[in-house]
């Protein structure tokens, strides 16, 4: 992998609780409004700049790109964001219910994603390329990092935990989720020698979230190169910034469904038609969380059910179709409810898990949807295998928890 250190645009240390945030895609306008209130300084005036137009504003209007780029002079200006004076590279921990990942901030190459060697397992959408693909351009920098798993290497570990020992540049709880943010920097040369030679042998980096963001840094990057005619290759534009965690210490969670209707059936007809290639349990009212690969979690009519996948319902020789979303989906959702594109019908919604599943039964409860469908989360196995195979998973089937903090450090790419 081809990796380089930089010139970090971050928060002084009195001030990086005031300016980090959450990412820009995890909350809509208003809750980002509401999370802003009284503070000038939230990265959302830049992520989010809508929040700073009335209520109702398109966020995709181009006078919302250019209130993002001059907030981001703002707050340089300001002194709300300095770059740091030499390129370095930095690490950060983030800390869920006692349990601690360790990420390694750097700048990945463009060519890397373009030739494949920083894998993905998602789909991309045109209309969300763009929105990021503007956002880097405007402001010439990534504002936040896409989020990176490789595999796990122990001459790495062996570094991080030495910067561990050490007093962080910043250690703070972010709410709401009370989740703790710990922040190193890497200035010495010859750790930041090790680090670089590290990746330069490591054969894969895999894009955990940030599947859009990857792609809006890597086309701007293409757009940038044509622009140069004296281009290189080493320009800082041909770089983007990424948080790179080893894949053992990642934390993958269920991503869940719930559905507006029936299809036109009874509880009775639909209960009946699972037992085809399921197994029906029914739980009572107490919330059940599926234990175990292909055992789903139902709730209908104020109960659950676990659903436990017949023999046969999926292939342990297909990375794809041994999936639990791929079984939900095909044996669930659009054999039995006619649900056949999850990218567009309304009919379905996802809710991360994040939320639990009194989110799913509230929802159901409330009448809003009729049924919800919980699943057992995938494993970092199971996406490094499909991204190895070239292969790609269904919409909405990885969350991962918890998300990285916008604001610690910002990427120029000038």
């Amino acid at each position: 992998m081809v990796i380089k250190p930089f010139r970090g645009i971050r928060p002084p240390k009195n001030l990086v609780e005031k300016v980090a945030s959450r990412p820009y895609d995890v909350l809509n306008s208003e809750e980002a409004r509401e999370e802003a209130k009284g503070n000038d300084q939230s990265l959302y005036h830049i992520i989010k700049p809508e929040i700073d137009f009335p209520t109702g504003t398109d966020e995709h209007d181009p006078a919302v790109y250019d209130k993002a780029v001059s907030n981001f002079n703002l707050f340089q200006a300001n002194g709300w964001l300095v770059q740091d004076d030499r390129e370095q590279y930095y690490i950060y921990a983030q800390t869920m219910n006692g349990k601690t990942q360790y990420g390694i901030v750097l700048c990945a190459h463009v060519d890397d994603y373009l030739n494949g060697r920083i894998k993905k397992h998602e789909l991309t959408r045109r209309d969300k390329e763009e929105d990021r693909m503007k956002h880097v351009r405007v402001n010439e920098a990534n504002i936040e990092p896409v989020f990176f798993a490789y595999p796990d290497d122990e001459a790495l570990n062996t570094l991080v935990s030495e910067y561990t020992q050490l007093t962080p540049e910043y250690d703070f709880v972010a709410q709401p989720e009370n989740f703790r943010h710990t922040f190193w920097v890497v200035s010495a040369a010859a750790d930041i020698a090790r680090i670089t030679a590290r990746f330069a042998a490591i054969p894969a980096l895999y894009i955990a979230d940030g599947h859009h963001r990857s792609a809006a840094a890597a086309l701007v990057g293409i757009e940038k190169a044509k622009q140069h005619p004296a281009h290189r290759g080493d320009e800082e534009y041909n770089y983007f910034m990424a948080v790179c965690f080893p894949a053992g210490q990642l934390t993958v969670i269920d991503y869940n469904r719930v559905v507006k209707d029936l299809n036109g059936l009874t509880t009775e007809a639909f209960l009946r038609a699972l037992t085809k290639n399921f197994f029906v349990e029914e739980k009572g009212c107490e919330i059940f969380k599926p234990v175990r690969l292909h055992q789903f979690s139902l709730y209908l009519d104020g109960k659950w059910y676990a659903l436990t996948a017949k023999e046969g319902a999926w292939n342990d020789h297909d990375p794809i179709g041994v999936l639990d979303v791929t079984v939900s989906s095909n044996l669930i959702l659009d054999e039995i409810l006619g649900i056949t594109d999850l990218r567009s019908d309304k009919r379905v919604d996802f809710v991360g898990g994040i939320r639990g599943l009194g989110e799913l039964k509230r929802r159901v409860d409330s009448g809003e949807m009729k049924m919800a469908l919980a699943l057992y989360p995938v494993s970092m196995q199971q996406i490094i295998r499909i991204a190895d195979s070239g292969n790609i998973m269904p919409p909405k089937t990885t969350w991962f928890e918890p998300k990285l903090r916008s604001g610690l450090v910002i990427h120029s790419l000038r």
